[in-house]
């Protein structure tokens, strides 16, 4: 199998995935049932898309911004159109290939503002963790109050070949690094200055000054991504009554659904329906929510990631 067939699978299995999903969900509606989640989208009250996409903006210019907390102890103080732009960068990279929008950022402030890659990278993944943090806080709260629930639901759920999985890598992992530890090969030693370069990147987040500012920007970033999926409930009258846990249970849904496909293609939607199924919100309504939620996201990013591809270069122009 050479490279570049390798390379195609990898940005091709998502978007089949997903297109598969689309295809096999459609096929379980009957045309009534289509033609009902037809009319949501022609009657739906776009007042509150809009109000969504404001949340989502304000999340975006949040993210660029904390990002200079990151980068300060390591001595770069980036400009922040160019950091925001680089952020709705990386959001469109993420629809085409899954996570290559965080090496595209770190690619793009290295050449606009001589951030050195594998330092630009190591921040973006210290960023991740925080995110994983606040997720897990969001998937904690979601589990309290909704317990029983979600214990039905994953009833039948075998963790054990995943557990098994995950430590046979976590093995792999402590071998290889012992191993390149001790090597001196020339190859090995360019890996391990990259991987310095990573690692100081990822530590920047426990030298910063301004660690209450960098906490407050987290959990406002993930509120404006509540938001964002509260204000769309609003569209339709069936899921303008949804209880906050409903809301939350939907959200993480739509949270994994956008990790697993190519910003959320095909999965967002059936993801989203099937979680909302359990609040008595009908397949058709369901879907017909979901499908706007990821619609207006995923046209915000296409939208302002686009403009910003184009303008980078001109705001850059004279430096």
């Amino acid at each position: 199998m050479n490279k570049k067939f390798k390379k195609s699978l990898f940005i091709l299995l998502p978007i089949l995935f997903g297109a598969f999903l689309i295809w096999y969900y459609l096929n379980k509606f009957t045309p009534k049932e289509l033609n009902k989640i037809i009319y949501d989208l022609k009657h739906a009250n776009y007042y509150w898309i809009f109000l969504s996409l404001f949340f989502g903006i304000l999340s975006h210019i949040s993210r660029a911004y904390r990002w200079h907390f990151m980068l300060e102890p390591l001595g770069f103080k980036p400009r922040l159109g160019n950091s925001i732009m680089a952020v709705l960068i990386a959001y469109l990279l993420n629809l085409a290939i899954p996570r290559s929008g965080e090496i595209g950022r770190a690619a793009t402030m290295a050449k606009y503002e001589n951030i050195p890659f594998e330092k630009g990278l190591g921040t973006i993944v210290a960023e991740r963790i925080a995110d994983i943090i606040m997720l897990l806080i969001i998937l904690g709260i979601v589990f309290f109050l909704q317990a029983n629930l979600i214990l039905e639901y994953f009833s039948n759920t075998n963790p054990t070949t995943k557990i098994i999985i995950l430590l046979i890598i976590v093995l792999l992992f402590f071998i290889g690094f012992k191993l390149l530890k001790k090597s001196t090969h020339k190859i090995v030693l360019k890996i391990k200055i990259f991987f310095n370069g990573l690692i100081e990147g990822v530590t920047s987040i426990f030298k910063m000054k301004k660690k209450g500012a960098f906490v407050f920007h987290t959990v406002f970033i993930w509120l404006m991504y509540i938001l964002m999926f509260w204000a769309v409930t609003f569209t339709i009258p069936e899921t303008s009554k949804l209880s906050f846990e409903a809301i939350l249970v939907g959200f993480i849904a739509g949270a994994i659904a956008m990790s697993i496909t190519n910003g959320g293609f095909g999965a967002y939607p059936v993801f989203v329906f099937k979680a909302l199924l359990l609040y008595g919100i009908n397949k058709e309504s369901g879907t017909s929510f979901g499908l706007l939620m990821w619609s207006s996201q995923t046209i915000m990013v296409l939208l302002f990631g686009g403009l910003s591809f184009l303008f980078l270069p001109i705001y850059n122009r004279k430096k």
